[in-house]
């Protein structure tokens, strides 16, 4: 019988997180959350059958916890899903230097951090699956927007590195470009003017990372880009 796998999703939050979670933990997965406050994970945690961590994705110390943690819990995770992300907006001539470092730590340095837990563990085993969160600005840098565009444009570079040099060593490295707004939690699928699935469904982008995990190696996907179908590109 084959041992239960083990998902571990960093930055979890109610909307892709929570249905990753959700897909994970129905498919038989054995699920661990991670966020800085695990309080606003209870009830998902408790849908899921799922372990809260503690955990701050720009501190070193803080991932390397996590990940000895969810071994000693579960065994190595299977699937690592990075997620978070920081935001600060402004013209480049008005933006606060610490919250533009703030973006870059969050967005890619952390990513570095679980990306780098996360191989050690599978290299050791030989296996598993590494998926970053993308967005628009990881390919196109937009007006007022360019530390969000710094951080993704790291993020990506960061997958693609990792992609190239673990994919030999069995090890699936995958980036997804989520081009659009993602449906928040409850929203109705018709949302604001965009017309019915003008928004991407957090349901749907979960779906597509646990096919990209579940892929045979003989036909491996570094990258896929996700939008609605109104979305111009």
């Amino acid at each position: 019988m084959a041992q239960q796998e083990t998902a571990l999703i960093v930055g979890v939050g109610t909307g892709l997180s929570a249905s990753l979670a959700r897909l994970c933990a129905k498919q038989g997965m054995q699920v661990a959350l991670a966020a800085r406050d695990t309080q606003k994970l209870g009830e998902l945690a408790s849908e899921t059958g799922a372990k809260a961590y503690a955990c701050d994705a720009s501190d070193p110390a803080s991932v390397a916890t996590l990940f000895e943690a969810v071994a000693a819990d579960g065994g190595a995770p299977d699937l690592v899903v990075y997620n978070p992300s920081y935001r600060c907006r402004g013209p480049i001539a008005d933006l606060d230097p610490a919250e533009v470092l703030k973006s870059l730590t969050v967005s890619c340095y952390g990513g570095f951090l679980v990306g780098q837990a996360a191989a050690r563990q599978m290299l050791a085993r030989g296996s598993g699956s590494i998926l970053f969160t993308g967005a628009s600005a990881s390919v196109k840098g937009y007006v007022n927007s360019a530390p969000f565009a710094m951080g993704k444009f790291g993020l990506r570079g960061l997958a693609q590195s990792m992609a190239r040099e673990l994919a030999p060593k069995n090890i699936h490295v995958g980036h997804f470009v989520i081009d659009g707004g993602i449906l928040a939690a409850g929203a109705d699928p018709r949302a604001a003017d965009r017309g019915e699935d003008g928004m991407l469904h957090p349901d749907a982008i979960a779906e597509t990372y646990l096919q990209i995990h579940r892929q045979h190696r003989s036909a491996w996907t570094w990258e896929v880009e996700l939008r609605p179908w109104v979305e111009t590109f």
